[in-house]
């Protein structure tokens, strides 16, 4: 909390004076902004009129504001907003906003200078470049003249649903005005500037943490049907993980799974951010870069941050692969070493240019998909309003099924040289190789052994994902 909120006391005639209003006239602005969201004439507003009154403000229905505005107007939850509680929530709302108006107004002259909203910002914490900084005066300020005036100020934020803090207005800001990376991409926009990103990444990571947990046990069982040379199928190869380990045998390797999260988000997420710039530059346009530049960025960021935590990837999936030796699994620091000294420091990159070649045709490809998947669900299942959250899932799921699956092969032959030590006679010599052997000796279905698994795993991954990440941001206080 800024602690603006409650800087001054104002009344509802200070609104007026500052507007330049009559009630009779303030009266007029608000019936027909009630009666623009109630388009069916009902005398009432539901949760869909208002969500397509917020989609027709260009409004996007994926910031959730329709669900907030409509509960926080809906004073007696009745499942409808009469224009008196409409009206009430226009009262509060702008009387919050004239407080915190004020509070950022030291000069008290009516209108809010560039200088103070940044001395405001500062003052929250969030660092702000003169670049954004005139960005976001020229958002609000609409006749252009380099200052925002309350009216412009009230138009911008009316319909924001949250507490008006200076947090939260930035946060705001971000959604409307930076530049949309998509639905699909795992770097929130903005967050290299805002108060507390390490927030952000504490709750990625326990989002992350949590979903490859849950989904171990087909994350080890795809392992060990995709290193398998000989018929695999999916019931011998977990009556063998059992017999030779018990449960515990299906989360062997989990624990660096789970340490690889946070610094991989780390590592992607200012990757990104440092190519987005790149790319801007070159384009001579920062604010959108498009998306073929999000692709690029997006797919090399990752590839940059598969690269740094890589001998880490091959660590777990050596864990994962090797045989229990009377019951009892190699320790970690022993068979990093063993790794280091009877292969050399190369051998914990092996398979690492076939993982890299999955990485922008898997972006590609599941970018394309969910575009057109929400595409078909807007046109043909909800008639042209804008898909919600689970719909949203669901195109997520299907997409990234069908990228993982179109790279699957890439997937698999990474696994078998990372699987294979370095200086084993049978060792295969590098990926052309590990091809033309899976080919030659177990024809086309050798490239997508363990499929089955590893899709099986998209669904509740992503479930789990989204639903940890929105219970971290609600106790972190992440709007």
């Amino acid at each position: 909390m800024c602690g603006y909120k409650n800087s001054s006391v104002v009344s509802m005639d200070h609104v007026l004076v500052a507007l330049g209003e009559t009630k009779e006239e303030r009266d007029v602005r608000i019936r027909s902004l009630f009666n623009f969201f109630d388009a069916a004439n009902n005398g009432y507003l539901d949760y869909a009129q208002i969500e397509a009154g917020l989609s027709a403000l260009q409004i996007p229905p994926e910031y959730k504001y329709a669900r907030e505005l409509f509960k926080v107007c809906d004073a007696n939850s009745d499942g409808r907003v009469d224009y008196h509680e409409f009206r009430r929530y226009m009262d509060d709302k702008e009387l919050e906003l004239y407080r915190i108006f004020q509070a950022i107004d030291v000069e008290h002259n009516g209108s809010i200078l560039p200088e103070e909203l940044w001395d405001a910002l500062v003052k929250a914490g969030i660092e702000m470049d003169d670049e954004e900084l005139a960005h976001f005066v020229e958002h609000v300020d609409k006749d252009n003249n380099g200052i925002i005036t309350f009216e412009e100020w009230r138009d911008f934020l009316l319909l924001y649903p949250h507490e008006a803090t200076i947090e939260n207005i930035y946060h705001h800001w971000e959604r409307v005005c930076l530049v949309d990376i998509g639905e699909q991409a795992v770097i929130p926009e903005g967050i290299s500037k805002h108060v507390n990103p390490i927030k952000y990444f504490i709750a990625g990571g326990i989002a992350g943490a949590t979903s490859r947990t849950v989904t171990a046990p087909l994350d080890r069982l795809k392992v060990v049907l995709q290193v398998q040379t000989t018929n695999a199928s999916i019931m011998p190869a977990v009556m063998k993980i059992w017999k030779q380990d018990g449960l515990s045998g299906f989360f062997r390797g989990n624990g660096l799974n789970v340490v690889k999260v946070a610094p991989e988000s780390a590592i992607k997420f200012y990757a990104f951010e440092m190519l987005k710039n790149v790319i801007g530059d070159a384009q001579g346009n920062k604010s959108d870069i498009g998306t073929i530049g999000r692709l690029v960025a997006g797919g090399t960021a990752g590839a940059i941050a598969q690269a740094t935590i890589y001998p880490l990837d091959l660590i777990k999936t050596r864990l994962q692969t090797c045989a229990s030796e009377g019951g009892r699994v190699p320790k970690l620091g022993t068979l990093t070493k063993n790794i280091w000294v009877q292969e050399g420091p190369r051998a914990f990159y092996r398979g690492l240019v076939p993982s890299l070649l999955g990485m922008i045709p898997y972006a590609g490809i599941d970018l394309a998909a969910y575009d057109t998947l929400k595409d078909i669900s807007k046109r043909y299942i909800l008639h042209d309003s804008e898909p919600g959250p689970l719909v949203q899932l669901g195109c997520g799921t299907i997409s990234g099924a069908l990228g993982a699956t179109c790279v699957y092969p890439l997937q698999v032959i990474r696994t078998r040289l990372q699987a294979q030590p370095a200086n084993s006679t049978s060792a295969y010599k590098g990926m052309n190789d590990a091809f033309w052997k899976t080919f030659q000796h177990e024809g086309f279905r050798g490239f997508y052994k363990g499929l089955l698994p590893n899709l099986l795993k998209v669904v509740p991954a992503a479930s789990i994902t989204y639903m940890v990440y929105e219970s971290m941001k609600k106790n972190l206080d992440l709007n």
